[in-house]
């Protein structure tokens, strides 16, 4: 069983880093406010405002700011201010033993995908596909903001995993399978493979969602898993959205989970509210999971924190 780190309460502090991309200043302190507003206090990691191109800083520097975190006892939370590109370039710099020993709460979806992936494979921790730092504002709706609060501050077990009212999730391939749920975005995925931080799909439920990418690259990526035995290897898949997701040569998501992702004969539901979407379920990665097409639900089976 994968270590749960411990329950987010009202007070506690939340550290903020930015692992990947950067982001404006003036939304960083925009979002913080929104968090203080919740009754969070908050910390910076040193580079949380940095900028170097399409990178933050360099993948030492957003280690180190991250490392920090995890060494910092007042700090319960992790929070990346968002993903972008380059988080896979920080994961060889971590210490998975120091993190497995001093467990925290780490949250994000897009790029960061690949840190809560790595963290549950070489550190042994439950980390959570849900909300960053730049989520936290008015405009997000309350699903998402109920959605990571029962995930990381109750300790509900088991828990049914549910789309948002008027969207239904759908099973396509008829199974009843019980594993630890994985994955995220498809593209930071594909982009990892061959490295040693690679995803291990072997017995796991594999999640996949993606975003603004025309439908022929969504089968791209699709077919280079598939090649690298990561369908093979897996008890069952989830296909989130793929938004924004153009349609490409007559082609569509739907045409592409009809055509390729169904063949694959795997236990398969589609259209869970995750990830780039509007909506966002939170998703404990590395969690003991039921996923059951012939009665159409998700289960959480274990809590996902510890009081």
């Amino acid at each position: 069983m994968a270590t749960r780190p411990e329950i987010l309460r009202p007070g506690d502090t939340i550290g903020i880093v930015t692992l990947g991309s950067p982001l404006f200043e003036n939304v960083i302190n925009e979002r913080i406010k929104t968090l203080e507003s919740m009754g969070f206090s908050v910390v910076l990691g040193k580079y949380v405002y940095s900028y170097s191109g399409y990178l933050a800083a360099s993948e030492q520097e957003r280690a180190s700011d991250l490392m920090e975190m995890f060494r910092n006892p007042n700090v319960k939370a992790i929070m990346p201010s968002r993903g972008g590109v380059g988080v896979e370039g920080i994961v060889p710099y971590l210490d998975y033993p120091f993190i497995a020993q001093n467990p925290k709460i780490v949250t994000g979806y897009s790029d960061i995908t690949i840190l809560l992936n790595a963290l549950y494979r070489w550190a042994n921790l439950i980390t959570f596909h849900s909300l960053m730092l730049i989520d936290f504002r008015p405009t997000t709706p309350a699903y998402n903001f109920n959605q990571f609060f029962t995930a990381t501050s109750t300790i509900t077990s088991p828990r049914k995993l549910e789309n948002p009212p008027g969207r239904q999730l759908v099973s396509r391939v008829p199974g009843n399978v019980t594993g630890p749920i994985i994955g995220g975005n498809l593209a930071s995925f594909v982009g990892n493979l061959g490295t040693p931080f690679e995803l291990d799909t072997r017995g796991k439920i594999l999640l996949l969602e993606e975003v603004h990418e025309p439908i022929n690259t969504v089968y791209r990526y699709i077919n280079h898993l598939r090649l690298a035995g990561k369908f093979r290897d897996c008890a069952g898949i989830i296909m989130g959205q793929c938004s924004l997701c153009e349609p490409a040569y007559d082609k569509n998501y739907e045409d592409l989970i009809n055509e390729v992702m169904i063949p694959l004969n795997k236990p398969l539901m589609t259209n869970l509210a995750t990830g780039h979407g509007r909506f966002k379920m939170a998703i404990p990665i590395g969690a003991q999971a039921n996923l059951n097409t012939y009665d159409n639900t998700l289960t959480i089976l274990e809590p996902t924190v510890h009081e």
